[in-house]
Parts: structure tokens; C-alpha cells; sequence
């Protein structure tokens, strides 16, 4: 049977999605019903994490700081993870953004927001060790400051879509969540999926290859703002808050997980070129760096 690629894409998460499947022709309708249930799992999962959402269970949370509350599975598995990549990446992982983000004008959707105004936001919020503020005990959790999973549910929400479509018989396929993605089996062609940089040199040309894997990028290319003369963007340093660098634009990171990949990508990022280079380094992290100048380094791993 000829192999085809369906593709789907929609809106979630407050960015775009793409699920590509390859199959045969004759399968076109189970491929549909899989469609329609990848679209509600990224509902579910929105209602769970969105900061932007009143109603979802990370606002709830929010809005009940210092108290114990119920949490789902999903949030006790993120904030387990969160406790871990705090301390593997040396502290540069820190989901204590949320206020800020807000406190430099972030408040809304990046789409509707109005970046007019900036409060600021007391330096504190990363002082304690971050086991202090988010506590997790049985099936419950206590955020003793405001917490925003988004530097690492995307990748994770990527992750359990693959698992989806691999558990409904799928095997080559690509799930793409506003650039967070995972490749499974191989393309149409019968090759490794190709992976372009966006702001590179030249965005058509593939900067690497990858099957079975997860690939996550994170940069200022796209949420960056400007108030009264000051340039921001959406990836707070936790070591410096004050500081938002244009020097990289981006860094894109391959790993076993999207959900892996997500966050050493923006850690790889808050640590610059020279300090993400060497951890990639010592680590044996897949990266690579797109400098301002559009100057492609690669890390060891690549080479």
C-alpha cells in the first residue's frame, strides 16, 4: 500500500500545532478519528496548565498560595519534574516566572497582550530554594509562590501526544507544538525528518535529522517587546533578573524527550553561548546555538 502523509493543524496552547501522520490511504478515516482526539487531549491539557485560563487547575493553584490543594496527575508529575531540572540545571530551570513575567508587562495571551506597562517585580521571588516554595506531599501540592509550568508543559503535552498516536498503532509520524516536537519513524520520503532553523541564514535548509526523538527550540525571535527604551523577552534568568540578552537568538536542543529537549533549551539559552556550550558539552546535550549574527554553533554531540 502507498504511504501518505495526513497533516492536520489548529490552534492550542496559544500557539500553532501540527500533526503529520504517515500511512496508507485506506486508513484515511481512522486517521481522522485520531486527529479529532489529539485536538482533545491538548483541550484537556490546556485546562490544566494555561496561566492564562482563570478557570484551569495551574490558576486555581495560583489563587490559593500557602495552602494545600488536590492536584492531578499532571501537576504532581510537572512539579516533581520541576524540583529535578531545578537542580540539574544548576538552578537556571526555575517555574517561579510568573510574576516576572507580569511584573514586566506579560499578562495576557503574548497575541492580545498590550506590553504599554511594567510594575516590576522584587528579585526575591528566586531567593529561597525553590523545594521551599513548591511542596509536594502524597497527592497534593502547595505553591508558596506563584508558578507557571510553560517552560516545560509543552514539551511534556508534545510528549504524551506521541505516546497517544504510538498507542493507536502509529509509527511514523510528527507531532510540532509551536516548535516543540517529536519525530517518530521516518517521513514520506522514508528519511529522517529534516529540521530547518527559523531566523537562520537560510530557513529552508535542514540543520539536522532526527527519528524517534524530541527537538524543542527556545529563543527571543518571536515574544520579545520594548518598554520606555528597554528590550524584553519572555525567558527570565533566574541568576540575573534584570538581564535579557539578545546576544543568542535561539537555541535548539535534541533529546530522547520533547519534554527534555523544552527545557534544556531554554537553559541552554539563560546561560549564554559560552557557559550552554560548555554544559552541552560536559553533559553530552545535542545543541545548537543561533547567534545574532546568524552564526550556527553546534555542540560536540553534533559535530
Amino acid at each position: 500500500m502507498e504511504e501518505n502523509i495526513f497533516e492536520e493543524n489548529f490552534k492550542a496552547l496559544g500557539t500553532d500545532i501540527y500533526i503529520g501522520i504517515i500511512a496508507p490511504k485506506e486508513e484515511a478515516q481512522k486517521v481522522l478519528a485520531t486527529f479529532a482526539e489529539v485536538k482533545n487531549i491538548y483541550k484537556r491539557k490546556e485546562l490544566i496548565f494555561s496561566r492564562f485560563n482563570l478557570g484551569s487547575e495551574l490558576s486555581k493553584l495560583n489563587n490559593n498560595l500557602g495552602v494545600f490543594q488536590e492536584g492531578s496527575d499532571d501537576i504532581i508529575y510537572l512539579a516533581q519534574e520541576s524540583l529535578d531540572y531545578y537542580l540539574k540545571s544548576d538552578k537556571f530551570f526555575d517555574p517561579r516566572i510568573l510574576e516576572g513575567l507580569e511584573g514586566i508587562g506579560y499578562r495576557k495571551n503574548f497575541k492580545e497582550n498590550v506590553f504599554d506597562t511594567k510594575d516590576g517585580f522584587s528579585t526575591e521571588i528566586f531567593k529561597k530554594d525553590l523545594a521551599q516554595d513548591l511542596i509536594i506531599s502524597g497527592g497534593k501540592v502547595k505553591f508558596l509562590r506563584k508558578i507557571d509550568f510553560s517552560g516545560i508543559a509543552k514539551g511534556y503535552i508534545t510528549d504524551k501526544v506521541a505516546e497517544f498516536l504510538f498507542s493507536r498503532g502509529w509509527r511514523s509520524f510528527l507531532v510540532d507544538s509551536g516548535g516543540d516536537m517529536h519525530a517518530s519513524g521516518l517521513n514520506k520520503r522514508g528519511e529522517k525528518w529534516g529540521i530547518a532553523l527559523e531566523e537562520s541564514e537560510n530557513e529552508n535548509e535542514i540543520a539536522t535529522e532526527i527519528s524517534n526523538e524530541g527537538i524543542a527550540t527556545s529563543g527571543n525571535t518571536r515574544k520579545y517587546w520594548e518598554i520606555d527604551g528597554k528590550k524584553f523577552h519572555h525567558l527570565i534568568n533566574p541568576k540575573n533578573v534584570d538581564e535579557f540578552s539578545f546576544d543568542l537568538k535561539s537555541v535548539t536542543v535534541i533529546a530522547g524527550t520533547t519534554q527534555e529537549a523544552d527545557v534544556m533549551a531554554k537553559v541552554l539559552f539563560l546561560m549564554g553561548l559560552e557557559k550552554g556550550l560548555k554544559f552541552s558539552n560536559e553533559n553530552g546535550i545535542k545543541s545548537i546555538f543561533l547567534k545574532n549574527n546568524k552564526k550556527i554553533i553546534k555542540s560536540k554531540r553534533l559535530v
